[in-house]
């Protein structure tokens, strides 16, 4: 367990450390308040200082902002840069600035419950036990939120503020849902688990024809459901089962709980952490990952897959999972070809090498508003982006 250790009032305190994006802790924290400028803040940040804020929760913000400020944003790459080192960079950038940021530390320490028993998982929380707590000047009330991030406190853990707001963030995202046309209602993403905000992919599935045969007494799988959006939408199309495996316990305790809250308990098995489950499909359905990079925390797992482990896990493994006359649909973005991360034909060799055919594609492109947006450093890729449904069956 590592903890934090810092000077408050002529005593030395510790607390355990917390990051979501597994940062080492910082080896030296002092105390800051309302009386801290924001160059002075910035300073020793930079300078890999801890601070550890006392002072009103709004005026932490406010500095929080102001040292984004100075820090400025990543420069965007030049015409003619090679797109694979560009992205990079732009990571690592992005990375710098992060560390930076997050040197401006909270405390969250023990105080009454949040609330009655909630469902089990990593946000469980039942009366008579405590809840974190921030303790500062016109402070919001996290410790909901907080309890679905992190479960029940064990003493006071410092975190990042930074990383605090996006935990209050997700909360509200996991109070008022995402709205999802193809399903007509909504999905509750979870703390860590990525959001179906991209409704591109899901309207693919939702659309692409179905393999022959009677689909009510047909099992379909979807490998890495996350939300469970997905998997929700297959049992929509009809298929009598459907078994969505994930490999994250969060995504696992999501996906369940809004196959609940649809009412497809009953149709919709959810399971993990292995990829495939045991048995045979008519349909087996795969989102993997779409950009080939390391994540650095739990919410990038959605986005970045570590060598296309996943995409190589589904793609080796789909011939001996689905029933003759079945297919395996791939969703996938080519914004890893654009980034020069991945190229066409690693794709196609990737497939023949896994003993498979292409039935078919269909093609879709993105609705995002970074898409569209051209002071995003990586435009030109975004904005050449197209997400594909790969139809594939056994060669």
């Amino acid at each position: 367990m590592s903890t934090i250790r810092w000077t408050e009032a002529d005593v030395v305190r510790t607390a355990r450390w917390h990051s979501g994006s597994a940062a080492p802790p910082p080896r030296e924290v002092v105390v800051a308040d309302d009386r801290m400028s924001a160059a002075t803040a910035h300073r020793l940040a930079r300078r890999g200082t801890a601070l550890l804020w006392r002072g009103d929760y709004h005026n932490a913000r406010q500095l929080l902002r102001a040292m984004s400020r100075r820090l400025g944003h990543p420069p965007s790459p030049r015409p003619g840069d090679d797109p694979a080192r560009a992205f990079h960079l732009h990571r690592e950038a992005r990375g710098r600035r992060a560390r930076v940021l997050g040197m401006l530390l909270v405390l969250l320490e023990d105080g009454p419950a949040a609330g009655g028993p909630r469902e089990d998982g990593p946000g469980e929380d039942r009366p008579g036990r405590g809840g974190h707590v921030l303790n500062l000047r016109r402070a919001p009330d996290v410790r909901q939120a907080c309890a679905e991030a992190y479960g029940q406190p064990r003493g006071p853990v410092a975190v990042a503020l930074t990383e605090l707001l996006g935990v209050l963030g997700a909360h509200q995202w996991r109070v008022r849902g995402v709205e999802v046309p193809a399903l007509g209602a909504r999905i509750h993403p979870h703390h860590g688990v990525f959001s179906p905000v991209r409704g591109e992919y899901v309207d693919l599935v939702a659309r692409a024809p179905l393999p022959p045969g009677p689909v009510p007494a047909a099992t379909a799988f979807d490998l890495g459901t996350g939300t469970g959006v997905l998997a929700a939408v297959l049992a929509g199309r009809g298929f009598g089962r459907v078994v969505a495996t994930d490999a994250g316990p969060r995504a696992l305790a999501c996906a369940r709980d809004n196959v609940n809250r649809l009412g497809l308990a009953g149709r919709v098995t959810v399971t993990g952490p292995a990829l495939y489950p045991g048995g045979r499909a008519r349909l087996v359905v795969c989102n993997p990952p779409w950009l080939p990079a390391r994540p650095v925390s739990e919410l990038e797992r959605g986005v970045y897959d570590a060598d296309a482990a996943m995409l190589r896990g589904f793609l080796d493994g789909l011939t001996g999972h689905l029933e003759p006359g079945g297919e395996g649909w791939l969703i996938l973005s080519d914004l890893a070809e654009h980034l020069g991360l991945r190229t066409r034909a690693e794709l196609l060799a990737r497939i023949a090498g896994a003993g498979l055919r292409v039935l078919g594609r269909i093609d879709t492109r993105p609705r995002h508003p970074r898409s569209a947006d051209a002071a995003d450093p990586l435009h030109a890729a975004r904005a050449a982006e197209t997400t594909s449904l790969w139809r594939l069956a056994p060669a």
